[in-house]
């Protein structure tokens, strides 16, 4: 005979107390709906008598976190265009991303799997950790509403953006720069290494980029790729104010 989720509720009651006091930092009105967000379909479909699982609250919840997100880079970021705010989003809500921040508060250890999943370290996947997670973020939307997850969003992104505000700014602009100059010249830009300095525990690379032998930015960071982003995100800024540019680019 299986169990139900107002059991499995009452039966794991110390440890949902620890993970929203210590870990997620909100406390539910209805600990069942953050017990539902913890149980896997592997574990429903071995353990329970109704099968439910927590795939419709990952639904909820991946659009309560696009809208949440989008909102706080909104706000963060007023003067950025559509495509790159669309593109720094994907860059914070994105599987790698949500299981990272899903681990920093152990959610792993407080998701219920199935015995096949358990036993090949299914609480360590990153698809499963950000299910679970954005499984989380829509029971807290069912219990509160927007405001809670709005407040959630704001602590656990805030700091990430305060940290990587200008990489994210920056970031994918090679596809951009790429995808710019394709469609005009069906051509793309080409990198350059400049130069290598510092000391072997701390090089910084300089590198440029350039479209038919006319040098349109550079970059120097601790990385190649990182340079590479830069000098790209320094061409896509010449673009963007130098007006003409791109039609003064030699010609087909």
């Amino acid at each position: 005979m299986g169990t139900t989720l107002e059991e499995l509720t009452i039966r794991h009651a110390e440890q949902l107390a620890q993970l929203q006091e210590g870990g997620i930092g909100y406390v539910f009105r209805d600990r069942e709906l953050l017990q539902l967000a913890l149980i896997h379909s592997s574990f429903a479909f071995e353990r329970m008598d109704c099968g439910r699982h927590n795939e419709t609250l990952e639904f909820l919840g991946d659009a309560a976190l696009d809208m949440a997100v989008g909102h706080l880079l909104f706000l963060r970021f007023p003067d950025l265009r559509e495509g790159k705010l669309t593109r720094i989003r994907a860059a914070l809500v994105n599987e790698g991303s949500l299981a990272d921040i899903a681990r920093s508060f152990e959610l792993g250890r407080h998701i219920l799997l199935g015995k096949g999943e358990d036993s090949s370290n299914g609480r360590e996947k990153a698809s499963i950790l950000s299910c679970a997670y954005e499984a989380v973020i829509g029971a807290m939307f069912l219990d509160s509403g927007y405001e809670a997850v709005q407040a959630h969003v704001r602590r656990h992104f805030g700091p990430l953006i305060d940290r990587q505000g200008e990489k994210l700014i920056a970031a994918d602009a090679k596809s951009k720069l790429q995808e710019i100059l394709q469609e005009r010249h069906n051509e793309g830009p080409l990198y350059a290494l400049e130069a290598e300095d510092g000391p072997p525990h701390a090089r910084l690379f300089t590198v440029s980029v350039s479209f038919r032998e006319r040098t349109l930015g550079s970059g120097t960071a601790s990385s190649k790729k990182e340079a590479e982003q830069r000098a790209a995100a320094a061409a896509l800024e010449l673009l963007r104010t130098g007006g003409g540019v791109l039609a003064e680019l030699p010609q087909d």
